[in-house]
This record gives structure tokens, C-alpha cells and sequence, in this order.
């Protein structure tokens, strides 16, 4: 059963059209089709026509408008129209169709359905066809030519509208410039010459000065840190404000002369330097050094006081132009140093440097907030200015010195300094080949403090924050740097990924996982660890955050437990052991036991240990990848895994972007006990017995308690997080062959 339209009730017009104007000036047309009010010696444009039954009218689908490109359907049609003329063609001669003109009831429902459907489809066109007597190529050709014709009336009017708009903006530029033309030199909107402006600045200049001094300038404040103990202590950087009351030309004064003393502290031998024979280090001879620089007696530290300084030097993979460079931009230097920096900033800066890269001569007041990668070990907060010199064409020098006690406003000030710099910092001196000899000076002035004794003697002598420590850190960064530009990269040293895109990819995940890991274990103010005891008796440290907006990490509650212990293990036996996929199972909780396989393995440094991996834990169940980034030096060694989606880490082994990537790292930080000469520990070999001692494990695990970021915790979701922590440390212990300790 065939459906009729109904063609000749009214419909309500509507505007299809993007211009206002246009839409209201057609559908006046429409309007007046509609009603029967048109010429019938008129067509749809107005034109006049012969009112002859016998005339006959030449129809063609080029429109008689502007020349325009027509849509694959109004060619298409074309197209049709002269296949059947050639069908129709006698005689080899071609013969145009003739049609008649169209009457006035035709075209007023042409008019209705074309207000209603521009392009209406075979079946509308049929049904319309049979209902006005024609052809349906007819009516398809007609409703052809009234597009393109509506087309080009729409052109011509956007065209004055763009005409009209240029022109408006013309008169605006105009009179833009006769007003400034007016105006000559003076102000615009004060009328003020060059003179009263520069006398009004110079006001404002002086009331900001009066701001700053009556403020102190003091800079941001710093999230509230938890010590051992639980009690909560604001950085120092809230409080101390003495250094901005110095005058600037104080400042480089103090820094030339911390030059001066880190020249010599970094070249002189002995008697200034005294070289221990049972350990091998350097070791401060401070009698000597208050012989050398009388000026440190002066600087007095109020209450009892640990000095620290230590010396070291190596190479490192990078020219001493652009190391010089990274130590003068605070974002830079942290991620330089990442698992010994937490926090960092520049405070001010007291004068711009000369040269091409404005770093010679340069000197600023900066703020830092190191740390050991454990919750146990409380971070140091110290200010100090950091000079930048250029010693020769080939030399450079980086010093850290913080101001001293006689220089600050009050001893209130003074007290809230828990560590201070003296001269410290390096030379860097060009070598061969893009290499540069970096020989590091690490001086501290520390008021006592309570350690843990696990960590007591790491800190006490030195080593947590010694000279060796930063230059094992800078050497291994420059290193990744190097294997991460490389382009000649080994078929060994990158299995599994075909790509130099998609290897850099992975370095990149890898790298970021590593500096969340820092971050998360660390006993920096960006936590507040508690301090809790398991059943078994162990003591742990519990964190817990709220993830929002950074879409690198799940979004929810996340429990970070850690856990610190001494291991008769040296520190290189213990990081091949985690390192190792074969023995994986023997650790990793989450494993069950499963078969583990690495899928890719990327080297990352000269040493076999420095790698990023991404492994396959195959299960009846299911399958599991996990990315393991492994990092060793010569004073500690890291080993950072996280289990990771496998689709998104396809499209990362392809070259894709993995900033956003969900990731929560866990793993394990393993520094020497700081007695290299302890008896009776396990080693890789038997010649390294007495050479390594045994090694301070850290062990973090991150778990998603929650999805929902406004969830609570409770105790019940943190007993299943410490009993992991504790299953895991049992399994290293029973794998090692190591007793209670």
C-alpha cells in the first residue's frame, strides 16, 4: 500500500540558512509561493516569461550565477541527463531535451517540500512526480539548479557582509592612528609625558622596596612534615627572613669569598685532607681547616653541632658549559638529583649572569629539602646562595654557602636552621669527547639530632648526604641522559622494542614511575607517615593520600607501608637478587609463583644493572605486566616496579606518549650500612668479603585502597597492606637464607 503526501496544506516555513538576512529575505519568497501570490508570468526569481503553450524552454543544471564547483550529486545528475540524450540522439547528432516550463501550482509545491527537505530522497521525489505530472528526473534536476541558485544568492550576501566588516575595520585602524598621531609622546590614558612616567614609576618602585622590607619578602610557605616522633614542625622557609634584610652587594661579597675557600678546599691534599687507612675516604684534618679559613670560628652555630664534610670527584657524561647550566636552573638540579632532593626553589635572584647563557657571575637565593629514601631518616631543610663562575675557558664553579649566624637579624632566626652550608658545591672542568672531571665538595654545619639507630652511623659519618652520594647521583643521571639520545642504540641493549621511538617512550614511563616511587618514600612533608608496630612485632611506617587530578596515578585513596631493616647482605648480591625475573617469584607476593618472562629490556647505562624491563607474570588466571626500572651506582642501588595495563603499554612500545599512564610504583631502596669493613657477611664472591658490608633495605609497597577519593580509611585496609609489607620482607629473608636479624 503506497502512502500519499499531502503536498498542499501549508507548512510553517523554515529558515535553514545561516545568515539572519538572507533567511528572512527568501523565506518572503517562499511565503508568497505558498499564498498563490506569484506572477504566473513570473518564475520563482522574478523573471519574466512568454506566456506560449508552444514555447519551449531550454533547461540546464549550470547554474546562471557565479561560477562555483557543484556537489558529486548535481554532477552525478549531469551525468544521467546526458546519457539518456545520447540514448535519445539519432543519427549521430546530439539533441538537448526539451521541457516544458513548469506551471505555478508545480512550482508552489516544489517550493513547499524544498522548504521542508533541500534534498529529499528517490522516494519523495516519486511520490512527488506522480502527484505534480512529471517526470522524476524532472523534479530531481529542479530541485539541482534551485540549490546551486540558493547558493549563490547566499554567497553574494555573505560577501557584502565581509565587504562591510573589512571596511568598518579599516575606519577603526584609521582613527587608531590619528588618535596616536594626537597623542605625539604623551600617555593615553593619563596625557602625561615620558617625564611624568617615569617619575610615577619611580614611586612605585620605592613603595614596593618599603613592601619588601617590611615583609621580608617571605616566599611561599611549605607543607607541615612529620618527624619520627610524630610531632608535627614547619619548614624553615616560613620563618627565616633574615637573609632578605642584607643588602645584595653583602651577598656577592659572601659568595666571592665561598669561592675563594671551595678552590681550595676541592685542589688542596694534606695536610687539609687526610686519607683514612681503614676506610680509604677522605677525611676533613678541622684543625687545618681553621688554620686555612679563620673565618669559620666566627661562625658559631648556637647548641650542640656535627660538622660534615666529605670529598669526592668523578666523570661524568656530560661538557661543563651545560652542567654548569643545569645546576643554575632549580628545575634541573632537582631532577638531576631526584632521590636526594624532595623539594627545591628559587627564591630570589641577587644578579644576573654575564656571557651567552647569563650564568657567569650569576647568584641566587635558593631553598632546598634533601633527603634519604626512607621514612626514617628526617629530611634537612637549608637555604643557601648558589654562585655560578666561570674560572677559565674550560672550568667552572658551582657554590653553595648558606649566610652565616652573624649576618642574621636576630638568634631567633638563627635557631630555626637546623642545617647550614658552608662553602660547598664543585668544579667542573671539561675533559674529552663531551666528558667533564667533576670534583665535589659536601660541607655541613648540623645541629644535633635523633636518628634512628639503623641509620645512625650512615648519617653520622657523613654518608647519607656526603659528596660521594651526590656524585654517584649526577654520574648516573648524565649517563641516562646519553642512552636516552642515543640513536645508534645496540640490538642487545634495546630487546623488545623495534623502535627509537618507542624505546624512548618506555624510558620516559620508566623514569617517571622511578621519581613517583622517590616521592612516595621519602620522608619529606609531602606525607605524614605514622608509626606502627605489626603483630609480629615489626615497626613500620604508614602514609595515606588522596589522588585527584594527577593522571599519572588511580584516582582514590592510596596507603603507602614501608619498612626499613638491616640484611648481612652486600648491597649488589641484594639489588641482582630483585632484579632478577628468574627469581622473582620467590619475593613478589602478588606473583603467587607464577612463571615470570621478560617481553622487553632496555639498558639505560654502561653497567648490566642499570635497565628498565617490562615483564609478563603468567597465571592460570590471568596474565600480568609489570614495569621494573633498575638503577645502581657506586653508593646505592634502586629497584622500582609497578604492574601496568597492557594495552596502554603496547601503544607505549609503539612510540606513544605515556605521560598519562596509571601508575603506582612500589619497591625497594638498598644503601650501604656505612661500616664498609663488618665481618661476616654474604657477597657475590668470596674476595668481596671484607670489602662490602651489610646493607640497609627500604621497602615501600603502594596499594589503591579505595576508587573513590572521598572514601575513609580504616584499619582493616591498612592491616592488608603492612601484612603484605611483612609476607614480602619473610620471603627475602627465607630466599636469602637469613635469620631474624
Amino acid at each position: 500500500m503506497s502512502m500519499a503526501v499531502d503536498m498542499s496544506s501549508k507548512q510553517p516555513t523554515k529558515d535553514f540558512f545561516s545568515s539572519p538576512a538572507l533567511s528572512l529575505s527568501l523565506a518572503g519568497i517562499f511565503r508568497n509561493a505558498s499564498s498563490g501570490s506569484t506572477n504566473p508570468e513570473e518564475d520563482f526569481l522574478g523573471r519574466r516569461v512568454v506566456d506560449d503553450e508552444d514555447r519551449t524552454v531550454e533547461m540546464s543544471s549550470e547554474n546562471s550565477g557565479p561560477t562555483r564547483s557543484r556537489s558529486e550529486e548535481d554532477l552525478e545528475g549531469e551525468d544521467h541527463e546526458d546519457e539518456e540524450e545520447e540514448e535519445e540522439d539519432k543519427g549521430n547528432k546530439r539533441k538537448r531535451k526539451k521541457y516544458h516550463r513548469h506551471t505555478t501550482d508545480q512550482i508552489r509545491h516544489m517550493e513547499a517540500l524544498f522548504k521542508e527537505t533541500p534534498h529529499p530522497d528517490e522516494k519523495q521525489r516519486q511520490q512527488l512526480s506522480k502527484q505534480l505530472g512529471l517526470a522524476p528526473r524532472q523534479v530531481k534536476f529542479w530541485f539541482q539548479n534551485r540549490r546551486t541558485q540558493i547558493k549563490a544568492i547566499q554567497e553574494r550576501h555573505e560577501n557584502s557582509l565581509l565587504k562591510a566588516e573589512l571596511e568598518k575595520l579599516r575606519e577603526e585602524n584609521k582613527a587608531m592612528r590619528e588618535s596616536f598621531s594626537k597623542a605625539n609622546s604623551s600617555c593615553p590614558n593619563c596625557g602625561g609625558g615620558p617625564d611624568d612616567l617615569h617619575l610615577e614609576n619611580s614611586k612605585l618602585k620605592a613603595e614596593l622596596d618599603k613592601l619588601r622590607a617590611a615583609l621580608g619578602r617571605t616566599p611561599y610557605p611549605l607543607q607541615a612534615s612529620c618527624s619520627d616522633d610524630q610531632e608535627h614542625r614547619l619548614g624553615s622557609l616560613d620563618f627565616y627572613t633574615g637573609v632578605f634584610a642584607l643588602e645584595k652587594s653583602r651577598i656577592a661579597e659572601i659568595a666571592n669569598r665561598a669561592t675563594l675557600e671551595l678552590q681550595k678546599m676541592a685542589t688542596s691534599g694534606e695536610p687539609l685532607w687526610l686519607r683514612s687507612v681503614e676506610t680509604g675516604r677522605e677525611i676533613l684534618n678541622y684543625d687545618e681547616y681553621l688554620k686555612e679559613f679563620p673565618q669559620a670560628q666566627a661562625s658559631s652555630f648556637p647548641g650542640r653541632k656535627t660538622i660534615e664534610a666529605s670529598r669526592d670527584a668523578g666523570i661524568v657524561f656530560m661538557d661543563a658549559h651545560k652542567l654548569a647550566q643545569s645546576f643554575m636552573d632549580v628545575g634541573q638540579w632537582k631532577e638531576m638529583f631526584a632521590c636526594l632532593i624532595s623539594k627545591a626553589a628559587t627564591v630570589d635572584v641577587i644578579r644576573q649572569g654575564e656571557g651567552p647563557s647569563r650564568i657567569d657571575g650569576a647568584i641566587q637565593l635558593m631553598f632546598g629539602e634533601m633527603q634519604l629514601l626512607t621514612p626514617v631518616v628526617p629530611t634537612r631543610e637549608v637555604y643557601f646562595v648558589r654562585s655560578c663562575r666561570q674560572l677559565s675557558p674550560e672550568k667552572w664553579a658551582i657554590v653553595d654557602v648558606s649566610v652565616s649566624v652573624e649576618d642574621c637579624n636576630t638568634e631567633n632566626e638563627a635557631s630555626l636552621l637546623k642545617c647550614r652550608k658552608l662553602p660547598s658545591g664543585c668544579i667542573i672542568e671539561d675533559t674529552s669527547n663531551g666528558h667533564s672531571k667533576v670534583t665535589w665538595v659536601e660541607h655541613l654545619d648540623v645541629s644535633a639530632s635523633t636518628v634512628q639507630p639503623l641509620f645512625r652511623s650512615l648519617v653520622n659519618t657523613g654518608l647519607a648526604f656526603g659528596a660521594r652520594h651526590w656524585v654517584a647521583t649526577l654520574q648516573l643521571h648524565c649517563e641516562r641522559l646519553v642512552f636516552f639520545m642515543a640513536t645508534n642504540v645496540p640490538t642487545k641493549d634495546s630487546l623488545g622494542v623495534t623502535t627509537l621511538a618507542g624505546r624512548k617512550s618506555v624510558l620516559k614511563m620508566a623514569q617517571r614511575m622511578t621519581q613517583s616511587f622517590y616521592r612516595a618514600i621519602a620522608a619529606s612533608s609531602y606525607h605524614q607517615w605514622t608509626k606502627i608496630t605489626t603483630k609480629t612485632g615489626q615497626d613500620m611506617r604508614v602514609s595515606s593520600r588522596k589522588n585527584l587530578h594527577d593522571p599519572g596515578e588511580p584516582t582514590g585513596v592510596i596507603v603507602c607501608a614501608s619498612s626499613s631493616l638491616w640484611l648481612p647482605v652486600s648491597p649488589t648480591l641484594l639489588f641482582d637478587f630483585f632484579r632478577d625475573e628468574a627469581r622473582r617469584h620467590e619475593w613478589d607476593a602478588l606473583s603467587n609463583g607464577a612463571h615470570v618472562q621478560s617481553i622487553a629490556s632496555l639498558s639505560k647505562g654502561q653497567d648490566r644493572g642499570n635497565s628498565v624491563a617490562i615483564q609478563t607474570v603468567k597465571s592460570r588466571e590471568k596474565s600480568i605486566w609489570v614495569l621494573q626500572d633498575s638503577s645502581t651506582n657506586s653508593y646505592e642501588s634502586v629497584v622500582v616496579y609497578a604492574p601496568v595495563d597492557i594495552n596502554t603499554t603496547q601503544l607505549v612500545l609503539a612510540g606513544h606518549d605515556p605521560s598519562n599512564i596509571q601508575i603506582l610504583p612500589s619497591g625497594f631502596s638498598i644503601i650501604p650500612d656505612g661500616v664498609e669493613s663488618r665481618p661476616l657477611v654474604i657477597t657475590s664472591t668470596q674476595d668481596d668479603r671484607n670489602s662490602q658490608g651489610g646493607s640497609l633495605l627500604t621497602l615501600a609497597l603502594q596499594t589503591l585502597i579505595n576508587p573513590s577519593p572521598a572514601a575513609k580509611l580504616n584499619m582493616e585496609s591498612v592491616e592488608s597492606v603492612t601484612s603484605l609489607v611483612s609476607v614480602t620482607l619473610h620471603n627475602i629473608k627465607r630466599s636469602l637464607q637469613i635469620e631474624d636479624c
